[in-house]
């Protein structure tokens, strides 16, 4: 049984940390070769799954330390089927390796998880496409797309799940009316360009703003992840309503466009100091921010960084 799938101890007012950039973590500075960007291959050898475990294990730590929760994703952001066949995995093999991901979890909650840091296991969902350019989908056939791997993260003891890098309300919706349908609480993380809109040239608000209207405000909340704090704090500070429904960030470390690091051959993990300073001022700024968390080129540097200039020190 889900432990925390009926009372997600997020939406309480405390602070929950999560983990940085998997893939480029694994990329650049493990030096591991990740087909498609797609970290899910790694639960294919012992020595794959324990290169994931140390990997969180750097986060639960941090989290442990700082007296905080965490939320800790499974590395299955690419394992969905149009991906899955790029990389030779089918149905079943989807379904497997996306079970089995939450059970790494399971056992990494079992030992890391105390009173003052629970864990909430969340089921990662990516995009069909490119995480950087607009989906073509409408709602009914996201539904229809996303549901396998929904149907398989609720068969588990997952908590949640939890959709990054979404670029079109469309998608979006389609991903909440298949959790909903499986009675799975469901985040949505929209990605922005630099001016803090969507690549679609929608704003922030109106995202949500339609996911929740065509849903019933279904989705538990919502995040911002996979761009740098100066591309969306000009949306923030607009002090708009939706702004309620958005609950963390992770952002990405460099100040680059989406297509400048696509084309880069090297790695900009930025400034970690820097980075919590902006965090330390947004979630001043913006009290319901409260699920912190990095995303591409920030490591456990960056959230050590981050948990210092956001999170009182433990007595």
């Amino acid at each position: 049984m889900a432990k925390y799938r009926q009372n997600l101890p997020q939406l309480a007012n405390r602070t929950f940390l999560s983990d940085g950039g998997m893939e480029t973590t694994f990329i650049f500075h493990d030096g591991l070769d990740l087909p498609h960007f797609a970290s899910f291959t790694l639960m294919a050898t012992p020595e794959g799954r324990q290169k994931l475990r140390e990997y969180y294990v750097r986060y639960l730590t941090i989290a442990r330390r700082s007296g905080t929760g965490f939320i800790l994703d499974t590395p299955t952001w690419r394992a969905n089927p149009d991906w899955g066949a790029l990389l030779g995995y089918g149905p079943e093999a989807l379904r497997a390796v996306n079970e089995a991901s939450i059970e790494l979890l399971l056992d990494l909650r079992q030992e890391f998880e105390t009173t003052e840091t629970p864990c909430v296991i969340s089921g990662a969902i990516g995009p069909r496409g490119d995480g950087y350019k607009a989906g073509k989908m409408d709602a009914s056939e996201a539904e229809a797309y996303h549901v396998a791997q929904i149907e398989s993260f609720a068969r588990t003891e997952a908590d949640m799940v939890a959709a990054y890098t979404f670029t079109n309300f469309h998608e979006a919706i389609g991903v909440t009316r298949a959790a909903k349908a499986h009675d799975m609480p469901c985040m949505i993380s929209f990605t922005v360009e630099t001016d803090g809109k969507l690549v679609t040239g929608t704003t922030l608000g109106e995202a949500i703003d339609r996911v929740d209207d065509a849903t019933d405000g279904a989705p538990a909340y919502y995040m911002i992840n996979c761009a740098h704090p100066t591309h969306f704090m000009q949306a923030l500070n607009k002090g708009e309503r939706w702004l309620d429904r958005v609950y963390g960030v992770k952002a990405n470390a460099s100040t680059k466009s989406h297509a400048e690091l696509d084309e880069s051959e090297t790695l900009d993990a930025g400034d970690p100091d820097d980075l919590g300073r902006r965090y330390g001022r947004l979630t001043a700024s913006f009290p319901t921010m409260r699920i912190l968390g990095g995303c591409c080129g920030t490591d456990h540097r960056h959230i050590a960084a981050i948990c210092e200039a956001c999170v009182p020190p433990a007595a």
